[in-house]
């Protein structure tokens, strides 16, 4: 999404009177934190440098609990402003946003969205996760603990993902990759020179995954893989799950199907079955691990 598109957007304060739903932020207990993070929130909010997309959307994703976790994270200084949407989907948004020691991703999970229902078959099973309340809200900080977690794991055995920096409720702060006013683009929009070289790079890495983090991605496509400095970053390991789930070999055949079936659309032929055993038993390289892995 261009940060330059102009977006036909009511006015705040009256768009604020005029949905019931907002109304709690007028109210005494409310309303003096709400005039804290107002100027951090003016690029999504229709009145900074970047006009927001579609009220609806800011209805859906900024809701109270959301509100009143950034506050906090605001007063911590993990958040200084949030600038515009880089990335939108069913389950969470993502913002470029600005921290006291640079650009930063913030990923808010929708706490409302009823789509996470059919996604605990990424938690059930994960020993890591047990005892897990059914309850909505309660899904959602699991996924993001997850998210977290994974991120972690990965780094650990110098994956390229991102670094997560904090989590918050439904709130995740990472890295942002990317240059300081433009986020890296997926894999799936852009022309690399040589993708018989990135394929092969992308099935190691799933291979590491496997073999040497016990983690399988879970929905791994040119649509969750950032191109940046002429490298493949993995994003959106929510849905990872470790070997020990009963879904694990199901997932990594998916991934790497998913794989070969985009290297191929580049005009090659690899045959899934060989890539398969590549990741399942090929030794794998050692990656150098990022100092802040778990």
């Amino acid at each position: 999404m261009s940060k330059s598109e102009d977006w036909d957007l009511p006015d705040l304060d009256a768009t604020m009177k005029g949905e019931r739903q907002h109304d709690w932020i007028s109210e005494p207990r409310f309303k003096k934190m709400f005039s804290e993070i107002e100027d951090g929130l003016q690029g999504v909010l229709g009145k900074g440098t970047y006009d927001w997309v579609d009220r609806r959307v800011f209805d859906a994703v900024f809701d109270r609990s959301t509100l009143l976790s950034l506050h906090k994270l605001m007063e911590k200084g993990d958040i200084e402003t949030i600038d515009y949407p880089i990335a939108r989907g069913k389950e969470a948004h993502v913002f470029h946003a600005t921290s006291n020691h640079g650009p930063v991703a913030v990923k808010i999970f929708h706490t409302t969205n009823a789509v996470f229902k059919s996604l605990t078959k990424y938690i059930d099973g994960d020993p890591r996760f047990g005892g897990l309340k059914r309850r909505h809200r309660e899904l959602v900080k699991t996924w993001v603990r997850k998210e977290y977690r994974n991120l972690k794991r990965m780094r650990k055995v110098g994956l390229p993902v991102p670094r997560p920096l904090a989590i918050l409720n439904n709130v995740l702060i990472m890295d942002l990759i990317g240059n300081r006013d433009e986020p890296a683009p997926r894999l799936k929009d852009v022309i690399v020179d040589d993708p018989k070289g990135v394929f092969d790079d992308l099935l190691d890495y799933l291979a590491i995954c496997w073999q040497s983090c016990d983690l399988v991605h879970g929905d791994f496509s040119e649509y969750n893989i950032l191109w940046y400095d002429g490298e493949p970053w993995i994003i959106d390991v929510g849905q990872a799950v470790v070997a020990a789930h009963p879904n694990s070999e199901e997932f990594l055949v998916r991934d790497v199907t998913r794989l070969v079936k985009w290297i191929n659309s580049q005009g090659y032929s690899i045959d899934l079955g060989e890539s398969l055993l590549r990741v399942l038993e090929d030794e794998v390289p050692s990656l150098t691990p990022y100092s802040d892995g778990d």
